[in-house]
């Protein structure tokens, strides 16, 4: 069974969510928050409230016991961008993206072998 968690409008670049969404993805659930938890980057902190949350809709919505899940998919795709314009010399402007990112964890239980 897969339980979804979606977190939309971060204010981060997909790239650097996508860093580290990497590092956690096919791992066990305690063990992904505990490295994302120390992970200095500041993406970390909302893939770490995501992952979380997709271990708390388990357990209350489907009474699966969160030591046997595990991050089967998280992804994160691109939201909303803010288009401004930086000034540059000689009255010209640069433009400037301001991005946002939907992240999404998909949260399974381990098979029994």
């Amino acid at each position: 069974m897969e339980v979804r968690a979606f977190a939309k409008n971060v204010h981060r670049s997909p790239q650097k969510v996508r860093l580290v969404a990497d590092t956690v993805r096919g791992r066990s659930v305690n063990e992904a928050l505990a490295l994302l938890q120390f992970m200095p980057q500041s993406a970390a902190r909302d893939v770490y409230k995501v992952i979380k949350s997709a271990a708390a809709n388990a357990e209350n919505n489907f009474d699966l016991d969160v030591n046997d899940l595990y991050v089967h998919r998280l992804y994160v795709d691109e939201g909303q961008k803010l288009k401004r314009f930086k000034a540059r010399s000689h009255g010209r402007v640069a433009p400037r993206l301001h991005r946002w990112s939907h992240i999404t964890a998909v949260v399974q239980e381990k098979e029994a072998r």
